[in-house]
């Protein structure tokens, strides 16, 4: 039906598995519309409203090889996320003109959220997972990042929404953490999947605190990763036909991922000069 954005679901037992199957159906499936950031000559994206599910987000083979980057450059993404490693990159004052440094990191908006008038910043995901330790079931476990008085002038607005969880019980006295991840926009092909991985890190990080609190064994169930737009981009398209759908066609799913477990101590290595890299960031000349 014309005027309609398409909605699309996937499902998959692995996080490889599930962002491959999503760029299949957006590719297949979505709709042609043109965003904010085209040059004149590029062609409109492909675009969805889509959720993907990823059924054991631990599971392997966990890294999909054509995900555009390296495994330090992942890495890098998990510590930013996770670790607060650029932090310091936001600028100051969204007043300073001369600032021009970033808008937001993710990891500040959910662990270090502020707004007017209060003297203290909120820890969201301490603040989650306190209350998930308490009460598994609420409906409450939550934190967000949009900022209404900032967000909705500034130039490059966050595109991760909010994060919600909730904890069911298992077999053998075993918890787990469903969690909910939702983008108001999230590009399929350049970013989503650094996106998800790093999120599923960060849901391991909040079911390792509520064991801490509780004391019982709390493990991942599923993670949903809903986007309002999903798009791939008219400007990638070349590349996204050279890399990933000729690797559908001469590759074996095998041969297009690889486990986590075969590869951490490489990123693991790598922190040291990730660490020093981002320390340099964001400072004012």
């Amino acid at each position: 039906m014309t005027g309609q954005i398409p909605v699309l679901m996937v499902e998959g037992l692995t996080l490889a598995e599930a962002w491959e199957k999503s760029l299949i159906a957006v590719n297949m499936n979505g709709c042609s519309i043109k965003t904010e950031y085209d040059k004149p000559d590029d062609p409109p994206s492909k675009d969805s409203t889509m959720t993907i599910v990823v059924r054991e987000p631990l599971a392997e083979p966990m890294i999909h090889r054509d995900f555009p980057g390296g495994l330090e450059d992942l890495q890098e993404y998990v510590m930013e996320v996770l670790d607060g490693i650029k932090d310091h990159c936001v600028r100051s004052s969204a007043d300073d003109p001369d600032d021009t440094r970033w808008e937001y990191t993710y990891h500040q908006r959910l662990f270090e959220y502020t707004s007017p008038g209060l003297k203290d910043s909120y820890d969201q995901i301490e603040l989650l997972a306190q209350k998930l330790a308490q009460a598994p079931h609420s409906r409450r476990a939550q934190a967000i990042t949009w900022k209404v008085w900032e967000d909705n002038f500034c130039y490059d607005p966050a595109c991760l929404q909010s994060i919600w969880c909730r904890v069911l019980p298992g077999e053998n006295d075993d918890w787990f953490l469903n969690t909910n991840i939702r983008f108001r926009s999230n590009d399929a092909y350049k970013a989503a999947f650094m996106n998800m991985f790093a999120l599923i890190q960060l849901q391991k990080k909040i079911a390792d605190r509520i064991s801490e609190i509780s004391n019982r064994t709390v493990k991942l169930g599923r993670y949903v990763h809903h986007a309002d737009s999903y798009h791939i981009y008219g400007s990638y398209f070349k590349e996204f036909e050279q890399r990933f759908l000729k690797a559908l066609e001469n590759r074996t799913f095998e041969q297009r991922t690889f486990n986590y477990s075969d590869v951490k101590d490489i990123m693991d290595e790598a922190i040291p000069g990730i660490l020093e890299k981002a320390s340099e960031m964001g400072k004012k000349s």
